[in-house]
C-alpha cells in the first residue's frame, strides 16, 4: 500500500473561551462554531456561565460544539471561583470535565505563596490523576519580570519539566516570556505531553499570547513535530483578542489562528511538511 501523501494526527484543535476575552464565554461557542473548531476549552473564570455545568453542557448541545477541556481557575483573578481552596478547585475541575465529556483539565503550578498547597503539589496531582480518567496536564508558566528585575512567582517551578508530572500543556506564548526553548521544553515533556496551547510571543516582559506567527516562537515546528509524531491530544488556540476593534476583526484573528493550525498540523514522508 502506497504512503500517505500527507498524515495528519489525530489531534482536536479547540478554541479557549479565553481568546474571545472581554466577550464572553457564550460567544466563545459562536465563533467555534462558525469557524468550524473541533471543540472549545472552557477557561474556568468569573463569567458565571463558564461556573455552571449546566449552562456549559446546553451550549454545548445548542451549537453542536464538544467541550474537549476545562482550564481550572488558576489565575489571580480567580482565586475566589470555585473556593479559596486550590484542591477544592482542582476537584471541582475534574468533575466538570467529567460531566461534559472533556479529556483533560489544564493546571498552573501554584504560586510561591500559597505554601502548603506548593509543598504537596506534585504527589496531590498524581493522587488525583489515579482517581479518574480525565488527564491532569501541568502547564509551564515563566518568571515575572518588571524591568531588569525578576521574581519566581510559582513553585515548585515555573518550568514544570523540573517536576515528575504524568502529563503537560505546553504553553508557546508562555515559554517566549520565560525566554526558553519552546521546542526543548517539548522534549523533555516527551510523551507525556499530552495537551497544547498555540500562541506566539516575542519575549516580552508580558504574557502576549499573539496570533500564531505573527511572533517568534516555533509554533510551524511543534505542529509539524506533533504530526510527525501521531500526537492525540488537543491542539487549543489560547490568543489575546483583547485589542481586536470590532467582532469581525477578532474573529478574522481565530480564523487565521485556526487556519495556520490546521495547514502546519500535517507531515509528508516525502519531505513536504503540509498541503
Amino acid at each position: 500500500m502506497a504512503e500517505p501523501v500527507v498524515r495528519v494526527p489525530d489531534a482536536k484543535v479547540a478554541l479557549s473561551t479565553a481568546s474571545v476575552y472581554p466577550e464572553s464565554t457564550a460567544t466563545a461557542f459562536e465563533i467555534a462554531a462558525r469557524l468550524g473548531y473541533d471543540g472549545v476549552e472552557v477557561m474556568v473564570w468569573t463569567d458565571p456561565v463558564s461556573q455552571d455545568i449546566e449552562a456549559l453542557r446546553r451550549l454545548s448541545d445548542y451549537h453542536g460544539v464538544p467541550i474537549l477541556a476545562v482550564h481550572a481557575p488558576c489565575l489571580l483573578i480567580t482565586q475566589r471561583v470555585w473556593s479559596t481552596d486550590p484542591w477544592v478547585k482542582l476537584q471541582r475541575a475534574r468533575t466538570a470535565a467529567e460531566r461534559l465529556g472533556a479529556s483533560t483539565v489544564v493546571v498552573h503550578p501554584p504560586f510561591r505563596w500559597q505554601r502548603h498547597y506548593a509543598r504537596d503539589f506534585v504527589t496531590g496531582v498524581w493522587r488525583m490523576a489515579d482517581e479518574t480518567d480525565v488527564r491532569f496536564a501541568v502547564e509551564n508558566m515563566y518568571p515575572w519580570r518588571y524591568r531588569d528585575r525578576e521574581m519566581l512567582a510559582y513553585a515548585p517551578e515555573w518550568d514544570v519539566t523540573h517536576n515528575d508530572y504524568r502529563h503537560f500543556t505546553v504553553d508557546l506564548s508562555h515559554t517566549a516570556t520565560a525566554r526558553t526553548d519552546g521546542m526543548a521544553m517539548v522534549g523533555r515533556m516527551g510523551e507525556r505531553l499530552a495537551h497544547v496551547h498555540l500562541a506566539d510571543g516575542k519575549g516580552s516582559n508580558k504574557d502576549e499570547h499573539l496570533v500564531p506567527g505573527r511572533g517568534d516562537q516555533p509554533c510551524a515546528e511543534l505542529l509539524e513535530h506533533l504530526a510527525r509524531t501521531g500526537f492525540d491530544g488537543h491542539v487549543v488556540i489560547e490568543v489575546n483578542t483583547r485589542r481586536a476593534m470590532s467582532a469581525a476583526e477578532r474573529e478574522a484573528d481565530l480564523a487565521e489562528a485556526l487556519a495556520f493550525t490546521r495547514l502546519h498540523l500535517a507531515w509528508s514522508p516525502t519531505g513536504t511538511q503540509h498541503p
